[in-house]
């Protein structure tokens, strides 16, 4: 279950908190090259200053027309979904109750609260103990996925996708993490089409042609695993596979670099490289978290390219979940606090692991 992370600022210029529903960007607002404000370069500057002045130009401009490409690249693979697209734009369906829990299945902390918890500082490491509890939380989360799964089709509620996936948490004897998490009201996320993430399910009935991520986090014996998928429903086009094909490789690709003592910023370097030979947008807000006895923690994972600081630790659990849009990254997010979609209406599609650090790798928990 990807989070969403604002930047507050600090003399030290540290990440100092993190709260849900706000955008992030590693960088500041305000224009500037590299860490330089361009409003306080000298307007009169030496022959050395004038230099480094051209080669800022220089560099903008190049930049500028990269990013100019692969937006026109976007655009053009838009425009080709909106020929083709029949299905009308998602709208809010009835969202039933609440599901209830058995009383003797363990809780997460957060539960029978509103407010969403905050990010926890602590990174989730973990003995041999522990990663034998992490293994056994995300190998019923991708057991619970794979099912899911197999109830995608046309005339299928997302509703009743959640109802089943509850039940099977339950039966396994845990509880579904997502489930009154900040006042969420269901057991799952749903997201159908241009939903980037955090969907609700409710009484819409999935359409021949839709693409539906499902993402599934379950708490058992005091420890969460967490994924998630993007799955065909019915005869899906060719651009929507695509997308789909490209955003399960930048996973693949983001996991790949994962080692003890690997930098963080290798996994979006990579995954944005990716994305960018498809001309496909990574979404910027929404980040990779740590997790284990605490469902969201630091490090936050970010997809995009970026600078941030911070290297990978043996025995140290999070998750990489990129979401790649066919048209721009920019979202809205409806009056319900969850549902993100892409502002231009757009396909997203996502996928999710949760990854174990070892000393020459990664290993995926998530799967069984």
């Amino acid at each position: 279950m990807a989070i969403s992370a604002s930047l507050v600022r600090v003399s030290s210029l540290k990440l100092s908190s993190v709260s849900h529903g706000h955008d992030f960007s590693p960088s500041s607002k305000s224009s500037s090259f590299m860490g330089v404000p361009l409003n306080f370069l000298p307007s009169f500057r030496s022959g050395k200053q004038k230099q480094f002045h051209d080669n800022l130009v220089v560099v903008s401009k190049r930049t500028s027309g990269l990013e100019e490409a692969l937006r026109n690249l976007r655009e053009q693979k838009l425009e080709t979904v909106r020929k083709v697209r029949k299905i009308p734009p998602l709208r809010r369906g009835k969202v039933s109750p609440r599901l209830p829990v058995p009383e003797h299945i363990q809780k997460p902390p957060y539960v029978g609260s509103s407010i969403l918890p905050e990010i926890s500082s602590e990174y989730q490491m973990h003995d041999s103990e522990g990663i034998a509890q992490m293994r056994a939380a995300c190998q019923l989360a991708a057991r619970v996925l794979d099912y899911a799964g197999t109830l995608v089709r046309p005339s299928v509620t997302t509703n009743e996708i959640d109802k089943a996936v509850h039940q099977m948490i339950i039966d396994a004897g845990a509880y579904p993490s997502p489930l009154g998490y900040g006042g969420f009201p269901k057991s799952v996320c749903t997201s159908v089409n241009e939903c980037m993430c955090h969907g609700i399910p409710d009484s819409r009935q999935l359409q021949n042609g839709d693409i539906i991520n499902i993402d599934v986090t379950v708490y058992l014996n005091g420890y969460h695993g967490d994924t998630s998928k993007t799955y065909f429903c019915g005869d899906v086009s060719d651009g929507m596979r695509r997308l789909v094909k490209v955003t399960e490789e930048c996973l693949e690709r983001g996991i790949a670099v994962c080692k003890d003592g690997a930098s963080f910023k290798k996994i979006g370097k990579r995954i944005s490289e990716h994305a960018e030979k498809y001309g496909f947008g990574v979404v910027e807000r929404f980040v990779g978290h740590g997790v284990g006895s605490v469902f969201h923690s630091e490090p936050l994972i970010y997809h995009h390219r970026n600078e941030e600081p911070g290297h990978m630790v043996e025995g140290q659990t999070f998750t990489i979940e990129p979401i790649l849009t066919m048209g721009g990254i920019d979202c809205i997010t409806w009056p319900d606090n969850w549902t993100t979609l892409t502002a231009d209406g757009s396909p997203a599609a996502q996928f999710e692991h949760t990854i174990l650090i070892t000393r020459r790798g990664a290993e995926i928990l998530t799967i069984h």
